[in-house]
């Protein structure tokens, strides 16, 4: 045996080498395909793991599609995603788990509920009128004929003590003959004995100075026509302010009786600012609250006054109620009938209060808001007593202490009809959110009051919470569109030319805040033809046309047919899924509408989602203006769109033809900003 091994071991040294390296590498190529297999077979385990954990592959836009593998949905042509099971047991029955690289690939952004003063603005639009307290008629106090008009055309400005009118009155003249009578008596009884006599000359004389006063004549003139002892054949009518001639009534030579008006004369040193309130804005507004103004002819400059007077009744034609603002005018810039454009910045409080460190406290005059002390007392233009500032619906100091209402980001909860859903981080396991009905308050800015549900500290997501609840839906967990949870039934694959029945439920999409990718061109050349069908019908409802209205509906289905979502990525791709099934369900409505009343409600729910598709995805070449009706549909009001100027109302037609105005327009340029402010949010 040894001969035989020694036989085939080389015997000189250098191919001894050679053949035990031959050998190392036969055991290290040996060593590798064994090792080759366990990396063969620990893949094969992995994906058979990753198997027995796949249920099925959806559509994280149309859960109901269920497919055995992967591919693409035959609604939207998104990629499917995979359905694992809950291998954990540990997530509640409206709960989700992210793995940290998950919820990075979500884009998950939470925020604490807290407790601070919302600020919401109130916009208004108005006109400067004239300050009505401020307003004088100049009258003839005597009957007579005007031989001079000093002023003989209106916007003179004039300052008190100015002389007008020059009016000639023969009961003027007989009057100061009377005058000089009286002083000759006078004169006659001065050293008599009889006091009688001489107390009745003085109180005839008197009563003759008190006529001339009541004529307008001054104690210097009077005192001038006794000293001159000639009467005077003209009457001199001075200024009793100082201001601009807004009107002149009259013209020289004109016979004028007692009372007849010759010019009204305005103060402009503080004029009004008369605006219209919408009944949605009243909860915000308070008397001696401040407001800015903004003018086309002073771009840029801002000007501020308080409010001095809320109307205490609402307009039943436009459902709005008068604000009138004091506003001082001592350079005379602002003009009567100029167009403004005013904003009120409202800290909301508890119990919608309002928050004024500035009022708080204090003692307000009722009737002039700038008057404002520290204590008790009266109002120094007015005399009136002051009142109390928590009186006129301000937060008290105390209410100030405690703190604000509880809020939470506008972003935070999914809104369907009157239920509304916030997803909450469970403390106790990172990257679980739990989902949980709430109770809202009034909106404010960009910010909700919680009334119920949530406690301060808590955070809720404000960013991706949409993807965790299709998630969860797609789990058959309960979720903001299926509250009862439950797998929708599967559906079958449909050919790539073919159009599943479904019945998507429909979300707000308005409340949608996740900045979507930039909108392709070619997009939204394709939305201008769907805007173009849809001012079709505009026309249409607003001609009392209702078959035209129903035809042209088909039309609009038909553009939107044509339109091409895979064009758009990301969010804007899941926006436009959303809100598609609600045009196009409010088109087939109108199609198939029985009369005008029935296609006029329907035209409102697919207005609301066309102009939330305008403020979102914009527009290439179509002009959209949003107008509001507040009286259509018993005074709750209603918007739609325009491509043109001037009201066409589709709600009530030729019955009110021009009720409404337009209230925002929602041209590429001002969508861009939107967006961009949604990027900064």
């Amino acid at each position: 045996m040894k001969h035989s091994f020694k036989n085939i071991i080389p015997q000189d040294r250098n191919s001894r080498i050679i053949w035990f390296a031959l050998i190392i590498l036969a055991f290290l190529i040996g060593w590798m395909m064994n090792s080759g297999d366990s990396t063969d077979s620990n893949l094969h385990d992995h994906t058979l793991d990753q198997a027995a954990v796949t249920s099925s592959w959806t559509c994280s836009m149309h859960p109901q599609i269920q497919q055995p593998g992967p591919g693409k949905c035959p609604i939207c042509g998104m990629d499917l995603i995979p359905v694992k099971r809950d291998q954990t047991g540990t997530a509640g029955p409206r709960q989700l788990t992210l793995s940290a690289n998950a919820r990075k690939l979500a884009e998950i952004e939470v925020a604490s509920v807290e407790r601070k003063f919302v600020l919401n603005e109130i916009r208004m639009v108005g006109k400067i009128d004239f300050d009505e307290t401020r307003l004088r008629y100049i009258t003839a106090w005597i009957p007579g004929r005007i031989d001079r008009l000093f002023v003989n055309y209106t916007g003179i400005t004039v300052k008190k003590g100015d002389h007008l009118v020059e009016l000639y009155s023969p009961e003027l003249l007989s009057t100061q003959q009377e005058l000089f009578e009286s002083l000759k008596n006078l004169k006659a009884v001065e050293y008599s004995s009889i006091a009688e006599m001489k107390e009745n000359s003085i109180q005839q004389l008197n009563s003759v100075r008190e006529r001339l006063r009541l004529w307008g004549l001054s104690e210097s003139q009077i005192s001038a026509i006794e000293k001159s002892g000639k009467p005077s054949e003209h009457i001199t009518i001075y200024s009793p302010i100082s201001g601009v001639v807004v009107n002149k009534n009259a013209l020289e030579g004109t016979y004028v009786n007692t009372g007849t008006q010759i010019y009204t004369i305005a103060d402009l040193s503080r004029v009004w600012v008369k605006m219209d309130a919408y009944e949605s804005d009243l909860p915000w507004l308070r008397y001696g609250q401040e407001v800015e103004f903004r003018t086309e002819t002073y771009p840029g400059e801002v000007f501020k006054g308080k409010i001095a007077f809320i109307d205490p009744v609402l307009d039943p034609k436009t459902r709005t109620v008068k604000i009138r603002v004091n506003l001082e005018n001592r350079e005379r810039k602002l003009k009567p009938q100029m167009f403004v454009r005013a904003v009120v910045h409202a800290k909301i409080g508890n119990e919608g209060k309002v928050m004024d460190p500035d009022l708080s406290g204090k003692w307000v005059s009722p009737m002039h808001p700038e008057i404002v002390k520290n204590h008790p007392g009266k109002c120094d233009v007015c005399g009136m007593p002051l009142v109390r500032a928590e009186e006129l619906g301000y937060m008290s100091v105390d209410e100030i202490k405690k703190g604000g209402p509880l809020v939470i980001p506008a972003s935070a909860p999914l809104i369907t009809g009157k239920r509304a859903v916030v997803y909450v981080a469970v403390k106790e396991n990172e990257g679980t959110y739990e989902g949980r009905e709430i109770e809202l308050g009034p909106r404010a800015d960009n910010y909700y009051i919680i009334k119920a549900g949530l406690s301060e500290g808590e955070k809720v997501v404000v960013k991706g919470n949409f993807k965790i609840d299709s998630a969860i839906q797609i789990e058959a967990k309960a979720s903001m569109m299926n509250p009862e949870g439950g797998r929708p039934a599967p559906t079958h694959h449909h050919g790539p030319n073919e159009t599943p029945k479904q019945d998507i439920p429909a979300k707000t999409a308005e409340k949608t805040s996740e900045t979507i990718s930039e909108i392709p061109k070619s997009f939204k050349k394709q939305l201008d033809k769907v805007y173009a069908a849809y001012f079709e019908i505009q026309f249409a409802l607003s001609h009392d046309n209702l078959e035209s209205a129903k035809i042209k509906a088909l039309n609009l289905l038909k553009m939107l047919e044509a339109t091409d979502m895979r064009l758009l990525r990301g969010n804007a791709h899941m926006l436009w899924m959303e809100l598609l099934e609600n045009i196009k369900k409010s088109g087939s409505s109108l199609k198939d509408a029985s009369n005008i009343e029935t296609a006029r409600r329907t035209f409102r729910k697919l207005s609301e989602s066309l102009i939330t598709v305008g403020k979102k995805f914009g527009n290439d070449q179509q002009s959209l203006l949003v107008y509001h009706c507040p009286m259509a549909f018993d005074n709750k009001g209603a918007d739609w769109l325009q491509n043109k100027e001037g009201t066409e109302n589709p709600y009530f037609g030729s019955m009110m033809f021009n009720c409404g105005n337009q209230v925002a327009n929602l041209s590429s340029k001002e969508i861009k900003e939107m967006q961009e402010g949604h990027k900064h949010e």
